[in-house]
């Protein structure tokens, strides 16, 4: 693996060359030239997956490209597990990590996974050793919040997420609306989601002249992390785990719903699935005025006016 320089401009141009590839803007591939930004990417991800203490940990990897970013998976986790939608990078990834013993490539879509299966399939020795599985990627624009919600709403949320951390590489302005505050101009659907489930911090930003070829726009890495399930900001929580999860559900819901008219205030964004009579007596009884918008209520509070519709 040594023999390759994934992030140098030339190398990558000729073994793209080599196996008659260019990058495809179908799928949003722009591969990474600096071997700083996979190595802290790598770095900022295994950080996070050893908060917990574990000895043991995975890593899936979503769309490694030619590998710039998989180099440095493969010499921090013990297990890396590379999926890759694009067949015709198979043969050239088969090539550049011949050696790694602790690789894996999958040919497939991720957004066709059952992903618990998958997970288990792969990373079950290490999970029933207590060790832990994390999520790191250099995700295409176009598809950021279709896999960020995958990864959310995969699992239970009566429970934590089985997944020690997300990392990954997203739009610059996709990352501010990822960690944005209710009430902020960033805020939006997918921030209070993260925040059903997590916390998500931006880690450090990457400029366009890092990739090949440069996108427009500026990046940044976003790292994900999980907390110990919804009872953990809302305690009123309903004991039954089943009902918990309903709840939880439509809470989520709810949330599509407030953010799919933004210019409508709560009343009216959830208006055709809800009384407004129902939403103005919970929304009164906790204190919040009847015209707010969706953007102004942190996930705590979409809880908490689930929980006054529900009577939880």
């Amino acid at each position: 693996m040594a023999q390759f320089d994934l992030c140098n401009q030339s190398e990558v141009k000729r073994l793209l060359e080599k196996y008659d590839l260019s990058p495809k803007k179908g799928y949003g591939q722009n591969f990474l030239i600096n071997t700083n930004v996979p190595y802290r990417i790598a770095e900022e991800s295994y950080e996070i997956a050893c908060r917990g203490g574990s000895e043991r940990h995975g890593v899936l990897e979503i769309g490694p490209g030619v590998g710039a970013l998989t180099q440095y998976l493969c010499d921090t986790y013990e297990k890396v597990v590379a999926v890759e939608i694009d067949r015709g990078l198979i043969p050239l990834l088969s090539e550049v990590f011949e050696d790694a013993d602790n690789l894996t490539v999958v040919n497939t879509d991720f957004m066709e996974l059952d992903l618990a299966a998958f997970l288990e399939e792969h990373f079950g020795a290490i999970i029933k050793d207590g060790g832990t599985v994390s999520v790191c990627a250099n995700l295409p624009y176009y598809i950021t919040t279709p896999v960020l919600m995958k990864l959310l709403e995969a699992f239970p949320y009566n429970a934590p997420v089985p997944l020690a951390g997300i990392t990954v590489m997203v739009q610059l302005e996709v990352a501010r609306r990822l960690c944005a505050s209710a009430g902020s101009a960033d805020y939006g659907a997918i921030s209070a989601a993260i925040a059903l489930r997590g916390e998500a911090v931006k880690l450090f930003d990457v400029s366009a002249g890092n990739f090949l070829p440069p996108p427009k726009v500026a990046s940044a890495v976003v790292g994900i992390i999980p907390h110990g399930g919804i009872r953990e900001i809302y305690g009123s929580c309903p004991e039954d785990d089943g009902e918990c999860e309903k709840f939880a559900r439509d809470v989520s819901e709810f949330i599509r719903l407030a953010f799919g008219q933004r210019r409508k205030t709560l009343l009216n964004a959830v208006g055709e699935r809800y009384s407004k009579a129902a939403v103005t007596g919970a929304l009164e009884s906790l204190g919040i005025r009847a015209d707010i918008r969706g953007e102004k209520l942190s996930a705590a509070q979409f809880c908490e006016i689930v929980g006054k519709l529900k009577g939880i």
